[in-house]
């Protein structure tokens, strides 16, 4: 699958910066172009300056809203940039025009962080002017939740987070959901978690587009996840991760062809393992069983793929949401390990967001209360000193 990537805001940027890198990996080790078109979108100059793979020319990485914040963002205001981004919006159009392999591509992914400013504002409204302009394209948002530290000290920023939820699912065919505080590391510093939380969030992603894409046939699965089955997955809230078993580092052509029983029953339960590991590190907390739709991709070397694997997966997904539309192939493209790569889809409850709607509604209301509580004392001030002369 084949997407054109539009990062918005600081960590909508480097997430996509991300994505860039995905799209050299795959050009380098699959031979697949995965992410033909990278866009960086921003209000803050020196945040697309520290992008490390997005292009630096001015269709790749653009800057909006430069006459009224002077390049120095907006201040977590979401309602400045969602303004900026109607103003500017046409660059953003212009650029993805531009891309002389933009008509390859399948569906538009875009991704924001939802608690800040730039990209809370500006995702919602760069959707709907793609949504009105290509028709025939899917769009997608992946959305980033904030830390726990932020939704319980910066009440601004679960307000941002809720109005973007809102507004954005009104809009995309389907929203990722990928919660920070997830894959936070406290014994990291802050550069490295950022940098780790970033490469996280986009990894699971990267299977699931080289797939389809591969023209090498030592690389084509069984059974392909492509385009049409992505597509045909994904609709409202949805959560997805991949899930890794390592393999033993060397076995000769050999061993391989005979094992004994233990060794047999070992690696048809390498599958399950995976699974596991997926289930517990999924983008956000959520149950399965909730979900309509679930795709997953099995990748791992050809050898150690079988049919017992394949049906141990596929009976312990169907346990876990007997309701679910189930899709799933194979993906010979991993060397060393069993990647499972899990799609779960039209979510019918996501407690954190269910959590986030009405602490946004709350601060809405206080927030409301607050500033004519503020405006009255200030007018009351005022009115002590009104006889008193001015200079």
């Amino acid at each position: 699958m084949k997407l054109t990537v539009i990062g918005l805001g600081q960590c909508g940027c480097r997430i996509a910066d991300q994505f860039a890198r995905l799209n050299l990996k795959a050009q380098t080790e699959r031979r697949a172009t995965i992410a033909p078109d990278i866009v960086a979108v921003n209000s803050d100059q020196a945040d697309l300056t520290g992008l490390r793979f997005i292009k630096k020319d001015y269709m790749h990485s653009i800057l909006i809203g430069l006459r009224q914040t002077l390049g120095h963002g907006v201040g977590k205001i979401n309602e400045i940039g969602a303004q900026l981004a109607r103003e500017d919006g046409d660059k953003v159009m212009d650029a993805i025009k531009a891309e002389p392999t933009f008509y390859e591509t399948h569906a538009f992914l875009l991704i924001g962080g939802a608690a800040g400013g730039t990209g809370s504002g500006a995702l919602p409204v760069i959707a709907q002017m793609i949504k009105e302009r290509y028709l025939n394209k899917p769009i997608y948002a992946l959305i980033v939740l904030p830390f726990e530290h932020e939704i319980s000290s910066e009440t601004r920023s679960v307000y941002n987070t809720g109005t973007c939820l809102k507004s954005v699912y009104d809009i995309a065919d389907a929203v990722f959901l990928a919660d920070n505080q997830r894959y936070v590391r406290k014994d990291a510093s802050l550069a490295n978690n950022i940098e780790k939380i970033n490469r996280h969030i986009a990894e699971p992603f990267y299977d699931l587009m080289c797939a389809g894409e591969i023209t090498k046939r030592k690389f084509v699965g069984s059974r392909t996840v492509d385009a049409g089955d992505i597509i045909a997955t994904l609709e409202g809230w949805t959560a997805i991760g991949i899930g890794r078993t390592p393999l033993p580092s060397f076995r000769f052509p050999w061993e391989i062809k005979k094992k004994n029983f233990h060794e047999k029953a070992v690696e048809s339960f390498r599958g399950s393992q995976a699974l596991d590991a997926t289930l517990s590190d999924l983008s956000i907390s959520c149950d399965p069983g909730e979900a309509a739709r679930i795709t997953y991709i099995i990748s791992g070397p050809a050898k150690e793929m079988n049919m017992d694997m394949v049906k141990s997966i596929s009976d312990y997904i169907k346990e876990m949401s007997p309701t679910a539309l189930i899709r799933g192939g194979d993906f010979p493209g991993e060397k060393h390990f069993i990647d499972i790569t899990l799609i779960v889809s039209q979510l019918s409850s996501v407690p954190k967001i269910k959590d986030l709607y009405e602490k946004a509604v709350k601060y809405g209301q206080e927030h409301k209360g607050q500033i004519e509580e503020s405006h009255r004392k200030i007018q009351s001030l005022a009115d002590v000193g009104k006889e008193l002369p001015t200079l």
